[in-house]
């Protein structure tokens, strides 16, 4: 087994054939939780950072300095791999050989770059997302395989052509991604009601291991992890769940508080003070504290 070190422990997972569920979440604290469930990787949603840091939707306004550096909190936060979202690369293959540079830096597992024009947009948000050229694509995955210093740390190749350009050009990018060395596959994919169809094409004709990004609606929000891991899939990211479970949790309390003048009424949606520390291992600053302190 791989110990400690997050990056071999994702290797081990990926050689292992079964799906990796990782849920998504955009803070340490979010992370922590996800541990704290059992989860085996976790996953920091671009989407989340933006809107956790900035109040702000995911239309590419986060930069390299803001998103490495809140992803070295993450990483250290956890034990478990996590896995980042790295937007487009934050510019030519120039840009992609600091991206992963400063990820690695971070104690990341492994990031995804997309092929969008930059700006980039959401994958969920409406309408298609305008690619760059594939010999551009190509050639920044090939730059980010080529930046990388720790041969663990996974590069994951994303493609927003479905939308505009069909799925059958969205398979032809992930091919050329994987021979430009990407160790997994990501093909963006809006739900729809042939969607199992789909993911067979994908997982089936790109011989790489793939990822895919579960939205909360749809179809594709319906299937289970097993259901995903049947038709071929590695690793499932859930990037709204952190940011929508907290959203609504914290604007029913904010309600309740706002209507009643108290908090009485929502605790029991609430974790108690005791469940708090656990997540935070409070624990463990104690026992340091015991061992210690003079």
């Amino acid at each position: 087994m791989s110990g400690n070190n997050p990056r071999k422990r994702l290797r081990e997972l990926l050689a292992s054939k079964r799906l990796i569920v990782a849920p998504g979440i955009y803070d340490a604290y979010g992370a922590r939780l996800v541990e704290q469930a059992g989860f085996e990787a976790v996953y920091m949603t671009g989407n989340g950072v933006s809107a956790s840091l900035l109040g702000r939707p995911d239309v590419g306004l986060v930069d390299l300095t803001l998103i490495t550096s809140h992803a070295h909190r993450v990483a250290s936060a956890v034990e478990i791999p996590l896995i980042c979202d790295a937007d487009t690369g934050y510019g030519n293959v120039v840009n992609v050989r600091r991206t992963v540079q400063e990820f690695e830096g971070a104690g990341v597992a492994a990031i995804h770059l997309e092929d969008q024009v930059s700006p980039k947009r959401c994958g969920h948000l409406p309408g298609s997302r305008p690619v760059v050229p594939l010999e551009e694509a190509v050639g920044k995955i090939e730059a980010a395989v080529a930046a990388r210093r720790d041969p663990d740390f996974a590069i994951i190749a994303r493609t927003d052509a479905a939308t505009g350009e069909g799925i059958d050009a969205a398979i032809r990018r992930g091919q050329a991604y994987r021979k430009a060395g990407a160790d997994v596959v990501f093909v963006e994919l809006n739900s729809s009601p042939d969607i199992v169809e789909i993911l067979k094409r994908v997982a089936g004709e790109i011989d790489a291991p793939c990822l895919v990004n579960v939205a909360e609606s749809g179809r594709l929000g319906e299937l289970t992890a097993a259901e995903l891991g049947d038709i071929g899939f590695r690793i499932a990211i859930y990037p709204g769940l952190g940011r929508c479970a907290a959203g609504y949790g914290i604007r029913e309390a904010l309600k309740v508080l706002k209507h009643d003048g108290s908090t009485a009424n929502a605790r029991d949606r609430m974790l108690t003070f005791k469940e708090y520390n656990e997540a935070l291992k409070l624990s463990e600053v104690e026992e340091w504290e015991q061992r210690y302190l003079r």
